[in-house]
């Protein structure tokens, strides 16, 4: 029997926390990463959306982006390890002492787009994550790209890991994801993410850009809120994987 956990970032769309589509989503995860103030997110989102997953029991992770809203933290910044740093353990701290008023605890991090697509290439930028993180607290869970150095950094500077693998996003033969600039960077039929999560499950790959098969060896699946038609392809990404004898299991029950 397969363990796996399902994350999703949340938090990050108003509108989508006011019309119930977030937490119609939430069934279909075990784990979810909570936009906390840098690429989106406010106070009363990380409320909503930590009282929310309390309901559905799911693990909640933060998730620190570039401080650039314009651009939801999916442009390229260069700024320096220290104010990396330092943007992360305010966003990490600031949900944290959110979660903590409604009696829940952060399990996990996962940074966002182009910071977490830049520290892939970076271990600078993986150490500056971990950093920032670890001035917070040390006994969380980093996730990283799967088979990227970050999680090597990551796990150099004391913390436990977690792979992780996208079911609606295309790779590129290197095993990094497909920029969002080419039109076929996302999949947003639900069977073609269902067929990816249970190939990146039971055979540990996915098919390229390029058609050639990339091995990926993941703890966690990613499905992004925000993927047209998000809500179809959890539910069938989750029910994919259960007929196949997966277990879905959210990271802070692993050992």
């Amino acid at each position: 029997m397969k363990n796996m956990d399902l994350n999703c970032d949340m938090g990050e769309l108003p509108k989508a926390i006011a019309d119930g589509t977030q937490e119609a989503l939430m069934p279909s995860f075990t784990s979810i990463n909570v936009a906390c103030g840098g690429h989106a997110g406010d106070q009363l989102t990380m409320q909503t959306t930590i009282e929310q997953a309390l309901r559905w029991r799911l693990a909640i992770g933060a998730h620190p982006g570039y401080p650039d809203r314009k651009n939801f933290g999916r442009l390229e910044l260069n700024l320096s390890p220290e104010k990396i740093a330092d943007s992360v353990f305010d966003q990490v701290k600031a949900l944290a002492e959110i979660a903590a008023r409604c009696g829940a605890r952060i399990i996990h991090v996962k940074p966002h787009g182009a910071l977490y697509n830049q520290a892939v290439h970076s271990r600078r930028l993986a150490q500056a994550i971990a950093t920032g993180v670890a001035r917070l607290r040390s006994h969380v869970v980093l996730v990283g790209l799967a088979g990227s150095a970050m999680l090597e950094v990551f796990r150099q500077a004391g913390f436990p890991v977690a792979a992780e693998a996208f079911a609606d996003r295309r790779y590129e033969p290197d095993g990094t994801l497909r920029s969002r600039k080419y039109p076929d960077a996302l999949l947003s039929d639900p069977a073609a993410a269902a067929k990816q999560a249970l190939s990146i499950v039971e055979r540990g790959v996915v098919v390229a850009s390029d058609n050639t098969e990339v091995a990926v060896s993941a703890q966690t699946i990613c499905i992004h809120g925000d993927t047209p038609g998000a809500p179809e392809i959890a539910a069938a990404v989750a029910k994919t994987l259960r007929q196949a004898g997966v277990t879905l299991t959210p990271l802070s029950s692993r050992g």
